[in-house]
């Protein structure tokens, strides 16, 4: 397979993003220039094709984290640092896969004598309770993100459509609809919790 160059290094993207790392275009443009190449080393590394969007996703998701603190230096390689992050989060993903497969065979063993008492009035009870919450936190974000960002994270995450697809219905980039759903899920997630605790 041809191993297409990354695009030249853009400092004045770099320097935008470190300075504004809440900037909505510049993201678009950075997405735009390095995303596929992000995707293409995750299929390079043997992972499945949802799994190289999962993980092209947590990668932009971490490089959105650690932008703020990059400082380009031009005798050195921005696309070897991208390259190392990307490694970083695929070496991640498949050391977390590994450990589930471990701890899912265990706990399947333990829970198969009680999963027939576990089926009681509590459980469905704590299930409504988590709908309802899960209801209440999705209306708090909706109100919070851009229309075109809650409905690439229902389609994808939600209604389960490909995100190919999503990108052509909702006109946003394939990389920035799986930032748009990562952000979403950690803004539910932090809602859920506000609302547990009663905030």
């Amino acid at each position: 397979m041809t191993d297409n160059p990354l695009p030249t290094t853009c400092v004045t993207l770099l320097t935008q993003l470190r300075q504004d790392p809440s900037d909505q275009a510049g993201w678009e443009a950075f997405v735009e220039r390095y995303g596929r190449h992000i995707y293409r080393w995750c299929r390079q590394w043997k992972l499945q094709d949802a799994d190289a969007e999962d993980v092209t996703q947590n990668i932009l998701v971490k490089i959105t984290q650690k932008i703020g603190g990059f400082a380009y230096d031009p005798s050195r390689s921005f696309r070897g640092w991208l390259k190392t992050v990307a490694h970083h989060a695929w070496r991640d993903f498949e050391n977390g896969r590994r450990a589930q497969s471990v701890a899912g065979d265990r706990q399947a063993e333990e829970l198969m004598p009680t999963l027939a008492a576990r089926e009681d009035l509590a459980q469905k009870l704590e299930e409504a309770f988590d709908l309802e919450l899960l209801e209440a936190a999705k209306a708090r974000v909706r109100q919070r993100v851009a229309a075109h960002t809650w409905e690439a994270f229902r389609l994808t995450a939600l209604e389960g459509l490909p995100v190919a697809d999503v990108a052509a219905r909702v006109h946003l980039q394939v990389a920035m609809v799986y930032v748009a759903k990562s952000k979403v899920q950690k803004m539910l997630q932090e809602e859920i919790g506000k609302l547990e605790s009663g905030s």
